[in-house]
């Protein structure tokens, strides 16, 4: 049985799930597979073949169909490429190497290599950002531009999420629409869809325990690319306001953007990471 999954039966519910998510893509899709040393990673590519690159990494307990509401546009003017994390629910292999490690940017590399990528600008959003953000420290020369989104390896990771979590287990279906709610910043009659999709996804998922390192001052100091972060002020994951000074104070340059009453998940940003893409 897959690890990243609590049973097979459910990540085949899940498989079925993004499959049909999927066929609903926007606009029209090609599905690619890159073998990579962690394994098969899954990427869904859109827009003009010679169109300038572009990398989208989803965050934590999601896939590439995050991007959905952005693909449309951004795939006017790029080729879009949404790469499924591993060791997340989506088509990429269950791996977890370390985070602790260079592991992430190799694979990276190898995805990058695979799709015939020399560098792009990346959008990533919270895991996915914090991924990007060590390839971006890593490998400064294969990252143009860096939009993140509630990046983690910032702010301070909070806790008291998962306290939260499971106060609220034992209440079934109801307590698990509650702890989302807690953790993305939205109310159920507002987001439904995604939170019966986020929901069902965490019924059947195993998500990672292991906290996110933090990178240092003089790692983000190093920082030479464009960079634009935006944070939710009612962040219940990280520390967004830490987030914001540290970028601010370790990156001069950087274009923050603090959303006062937004939680850790963050819509409607699709045309401001364009203008920032396309400046």
């Amino acid at each position: 049985m897959n690890t990243v999954y609590k049973s097979e039966a459910g990540a085949s519910e899940l498989r079925w799930r993004y499959r049909e998510a999927l066929d609903a893509w926007p606009v029209p899709a090609e599905h690619i597979r890159v073998p990579t040393r962690e394994g098969e990673t899954f990427v869904v590519a859109s827009g003009p073949q010679d169109a300038p690159p572009l990398l989208l990494l989803h965050g934590s307990g999601a896939n590439a169909t995050a991007w959905q509401g952005d693909v449309a546009s951004w795939s006017r003017h790029f080729r879009t490429y949404a790469v499924d994390l591993i060791g997340e629910p989506g088509g990429s292999a269950p791996a977890r190497p370390p985070l602790a490690s260079d592991s992430h940017a190799r694979w990276l590399d190898e995805v990058l290599d695979g799709l015939g990528i020399a560098s792009a600008p990346v959008v990533a959003v919270s895991l996915g950002g914090w991924v990007a953000l060590d390839y971006a420290i890593r490998r400064p020369r294969r990252v143009t531009r860096l939009s993140l989104l509630c990046p983690g390896g910032v702010g301070r990771q909070k806790m008291s999420v998962l306290v939260t979590t499971l106060l609220l287990r034992p209440f079934g279906r109801w307590g698990a629409r509650r702890s989302v709610c807690a953790v993305v910043g939205l109310k159920a009659p507002e987001a439904r869809p995604i939170l019966d999709q986020v929901v069902l996804t965490f019924k059947h998922f195993r998500p990672r325990t292991e906290r996110l390192p933090v990178f240092p001052d003089d790692a983000l100091r190093g920082l030479r690319m464009p960079v634009q972060v935006t944070v939710g002020g009612r962040d219940a994951m990280f520390d967004s306001a830490a987030t914001a000074r540290r970028v601010r104070e370790c990156v001069p340059d950087a274009r923050v953007n603090v959303l006062p009453d937004a939680g850790h998940a963050l819509f409607g940003q699709t045309d401001s990471v364009l203008a920032f893409l396309r400046d």
